[in-house]
């Protein structure tokens, strides 16, 4: 039997009309579709940015700086990014499926946009209005008010040629001839205005895109500048920098207190390329409230010889905060000149040893093949939380106060945890995987505690981990130094280029002021070129004088 809907029509015209109402309907359902679809993608997108927001809070509350719980959040803000632009889409889609039907289009609620600096030019585009009354015809129109849309836009670099005017003049009385001197140039005879210099350093040292890849950009955009060219602005960049460097140099190395670390650079050998290291000593007394700016100090070699360690802290005598390389132990010794470093262990490495064996997303993860959980390994990573927590409390207090807390408050906690892991070792076998996270803290114990008797000594040395972190990004670009020089040129700049990051300053606005001042600035003012001192009103008071 057939169903009454399903018959068709036997004349021309109801064939028409039911055909349209098909389409119709059709047009309804895809429309209903895309609608639910980026309901469904906006719901998405809200639920994530608000599971982010959750975890954020969670961690500022209660304080957890676990590693898991880093890239937790830096995984969820992916997930993120890709399901706001999802919905972003799925609303377009549901718009256009709209305009053909009846049903009504989907609009996202999105968070309120925070409005566009001050400081950034704008410039008024006017719709021209309507001569006539579009109702009436009427030219009698006065205005009542206007609807002012902000968009936000960017210009696309702009290349120009400087041509610099030297008129030459002569005395029609003792017919000597008179011309102003040549504009400074970083190269000699160069050709490179200070912004493109410092553009091509930034480009390379801080956004780690190699000399060759800046080249094929450049000319695409129509300019002509080879690899050795570049590579000439970067030598000679690095020669005209090198007063600078050395101020900051020796403002590292007067610090009271250091922080200490090495990452690994592959540096190009014949046939092969070598494991290099970059060294980095960064001064940050913000901690404990010292009014000296921050810098970092790198240097590279070709391996990890303690001769490094000591050739570059060889006029230094304070702290030095570090994890346990042995290369270090020569610095510590009591007949070292000018006198034995402090010694301050990392408690974020001895965290992490224990943190491997108790890290129970992780292991879940794995299911079948996972690891039993150690219960001892979990309550040292716990006992160990209950310092950081203190710490985050008297961060940036005084050394002084600093002290008294941690007297009254850390002490207690690290003797207990000391007594508790002397008490649980000993029940342990030589096999036993916390047997050797215990070992590496017990048998260093002095330098974990160095904390407890003075308040300048952080508790971990992840400033320095932060100043490696570019490396470590970077050389998945440039894959190896190409030499030496080149390893040392990479920390010469990485020097200059951190040091401005940690004063708050844009780095590649820092290089373009300096390379433009420092031929005319004398010796005695070199200091007003160092990022602490700097800022882009010292520009305009430069240029003004």
């Amino acid at each position: 039997m057939t169903d009454a809907a399903d018959q068709l029509p036997d004349d021309l015209a109801s064939a028409h009309a039911m055909i349209l109402a098909e389409r119709a309907a059709r047009r309804e359902a895809q429309a209903l579709a895309a609608r639910a679809q980026a309901v469904n993608s906006h719901s998405d997108a809200l639920i994530a940015r608000l599971r982010l927001e959750i975890e954020k809070l969670k961690r500022e509350i209660h304080g957890s700086r676990s590693e898991r719980k880093a890239r937790l959040l830096e995984q969820m803000e992916l997930q993120l990014e890709e399901l706001e632009a999802d919905a972003s889409q799925d609303e377009l889609a549901a718009e256009l499926a709209a305009r053909s039907s009846t049903v009504r289009a989907f609009e996202r609620k999105r968070p309120s946009r925070k409005p566009f600096p001050e400081h950034l030019p704008r410039e008024r585009v006017v719709i021209a209005a309507p001569r006539n009354c579009p109702c009436c015809g009427s030219a009698k129109l006065a205005k009542l008010g206007e609807d002012v849309t902000e968009t936000l836009e960017v210009i696309p670099r702009q290349w120009k040629v400087i041509q610099t005017v030297r008129e030459k003049f002569t005395c029609r009385e003792c017919e000597k001839i008179t011309q102003p001197p040549a504009p400074f140039h970083v190269t000699p005879r160069g050709f490179a205005g200070p912004n493109l210099l410092a553009m091509i350093l930034f480009e390379k040292f801080g956004q780690h895109q190699p000399l060759n890849r800046q080249s094929e950009r450049y000319a695409r955009e129509g300019i002509d500048l080879s690899l050795s060219t570049l590579a000439d602005q970067v030598g000679a960049c690095t020669a005209a920098l090198k007063p600078v460097h050395a101020l900051i140099e020796t403002q590292v190395l007067a610090a009271e207190r250091l922080h200490g670390d090495d990452t690994t650079v592959p540096i190009l050998a014949k046939g092969k390329t070598d494991t290099g290291r970059i060294w980095t000593y960064v001064r940050d007394d913000r901690p404990f409230g010292g009014q000296s700016p921050p810098a970092a100090l790198y240097y590279a070699s070709r391996d990890r010889r303690q001769e490094h360690p000591e050739r570059h802290l060889k006029t230094f005598s304070g702290i030095l905060q570090a994890d346990a390389y042995s290369g270090y132990n020569p610095l510590f010794k009591a007949d070292r000149g000018p006198g034995p470093l402090t010694q301050a262990l990392c408690w974020a490495h001895a965290r992490r040893k224990f943190f491997v064996l108790a890290d129970i997303a992780t292991n879940a993860r794995r299911d079948k093949d996972a690891a039993p959980i150690s219960p001892i390994a979990l309550e040292a990573v716990k006992r160990m939380d209950a310092l950081f927590d203190i710490e985050r409390d008297i961060n940036g207090l005084a050394a002084d106060e600093r002290l008294q807390r941690r007297q009254q408050e850390s002490r207690p906690i690290a003797e207990a945890l000391e007594e508790w892991m002397r008490t649980e070792r000993a029940k342990l076998s030589r096999s036993s995987p916390v047997a050797e996270p215990i070992d590496y803290v017990l048998k260093r114990w002095d330098g974990f505690t160095s904390f407890l008797s003075d308040g300048r000594i952080c508790l971990t040395n992840n400033a320095a981990e932060r100043a490696l972190r570019g490396f470590a990004l970077g050389r998945k670009a440039w894959l190896f130094a190409g030499s030496d020089r080149g390893a040392d040129r990479a920390a010469f700049m990485a020097t200059l280029i951190t040091t401005a990051k940690l004063n708050d300053v844009d780095p590649q606005a820092w290089l373009a002021d300096v390379l433009a001042r420092i031929a005319d600035t004398p010796i005695t003012r070199l200091e007003d070129l160092l990022p602490w001192n700097w800022s882009p009103l010292t520009i305009a008071a430069a240029k003004a004088a």
